[in-house]
């Protein structure tokens, strides 16, 4: 019995069972009617939007960004960026 070569590339296979029932939610939108979402791929994105967390996040975040010399937005925007 022959092993399968650890290095070879991933079967197309399963590409294609997670791209089928897009495909088919997709062809059922466009049989009834209804529109499709555009992708999120495709919007722009303005580099804004909010985010609520509680009061003693947002205290220990601040004084965090205070004592490294940075804003509160920069170290957000760092955190997020890393995460």
């Amino acid at each position: 019995m022959r092993r399968p070569d650890p290095v070879a590339p991933p079967c197309p296979c399963a590409s294609v069972r997670k791209t089928l029932p897009f495909v088919e939610a997709v062809a059922d939108l466009r049989a009834t009617g209804e529109p499709v979402p555009e992708p999120i791929t495709g919007r722009h994105y303005s580099g804004k939007f909010m985010v609520r967390v509680p009061p003693e996040v947002h205290r220990h975040l601040t004084v965090e960004a205070a004592e490294a010399g940075v804003s509160l937005n920069r170290l957000v925007s760092s955190r997020l960026a890393h995460a």
